[in-house]
């Protein structure tokens, strides 16, 4: 199993959720899990029902098992001053330079360094050992970027080579890439049973695999339940009304009579079957679009009582049941 386990997918299909069921899962039987959140929405705290995350490391949920989840919000202008410390000594230095935008300028200006300072950050923690020599994280759980970006914010080498071909921040940027591309990492995207969000998946999978970064699953989040199978549906298109109001006659639902509230329910009833059979094959069109990618695929339940914390332990327990972890 990759030890930075990437999450990306379109906007609204719940890639967040997902890469904190994820880090829950990996975190399952004593693990430590890290989980990062790069772009500045806070969507981990919320979903943990927890405080805003600072620049720190924190620890937010213990898993099943004694495991623990921390988490980490990555600043980039709070990371280029380490990255300012590490590399040039300049502590107080940098901090002048916060302090007059010169910080913010340089993130701003060059987003290519603004991409490596949020995946080194990440990938840092991938390789930090204690003084023992064991690794401080069992995995990192990465929320990333949605799927039109991933390619290019995991690409840093490529993003820097017009910032700095030496020096530190070249240096910075290999470092990483020897992580991003490696069996260390696996970027995993998800999706909906839906044409938009998989059509962009498959244009994720096949930027990612040119860019030869390391593409892992697909995990299709908000799967609602199957209520009839093709065999139903092919018997509602066919059995009479009448038929149909007989039925519900006889299970109480009204006379049989015209007009009743069993005839007045056959309408409603045939539109709902019809809409339902639209939707069961749209989705199973999706499905042969993503059996054809190549890759692992897993499902996720769409939860009827909405997303809460115990929502995310049953996706984490999903997740470890489908061999995710």
């Amino acid at each position: 199993m990759s030890r930075l386990q990437v999450v990306s997918g379109k906007g609204g299909t719940g890639k967040t959720t997902v890469a904190a069921a994820l880090a829950l899962a990996l975190a399952t039987e004593g693990k430590r899990t890290l989980l990062v959140e790069v772009e500045g929405r806070q969507g981990i705290a919320q979903l943990f029902e927890t405080e805003a995350l600072p620049y720190e490391e924190r620890k937010i949920a213990v898993a099943p098992g004694g495991g623990e989840v921390y988490a980490l919000a990555i600043d980039p202008e709070l990371a280029l001053l380490d990255y300012l410390q590490m590399f040039y000594k300049m502590g107080g230095a940098g901090r002048a330079l916060k302090k007059l935008g010169a910080i913010d300028f340089a993130t701003t200006i060059a987003p290519g360094l603004r991409d490596v300072l949020l995946t080194g950050k990440a990938c840092e923690a991938v390789r930090r050992k204690d003084k023992a020599g064991r690794f401080v994280y069992d995995y990192v759980v990465m929320d990333a970027p949605p799927t039109g970006r991933i390619t290019r914010f995991l690409n840093v080498n490529d993003e820097v080579a017009g910032l700095a071909r030496i020096g530190p921040i070249h240096n910075q940027a290999q470092a990483v890439m020897r992580v991003l591309k490696s069996s260390e990492t696996a970027v995993h995207l998800v999706t909906l049973l839906e044409e938009m969000p998989v059509q962009e998946t498959a244009d994720g999978i096949a930027e990612l695999r040119s860019a030869r970064l390391p593409v892992g699953r697909i995990i299709v989040n908000m799967v609602r339940p199957e209520v009839l199978d093709a065999a139903d549906l092919e018997l509602v298109r066919s059995v009479p009304r009448v038929a149909v109001a007989k039925s519900l006659s006889s299970a109480g639902l009204g006379g049989a009579r015209r007009g009743g509230n069993a005839e007045r329910l056959v309408d409603p009833l045939l539109t709902q079957a019809d809409e339902y059979a639209e939707r069961y094959a749209l989705e199973h069109e999706q499905r042969a679009v993503l059996a054809e990618l190549g890759l692992p695929v897993h499902e996720l339940p769409l939860l009827a009582e909405g997303m809460d914390l115990a929502g995310l332990y049953e996706l984490a327990g999903e997740l470890r049941e489908q061999g995710l972890t």
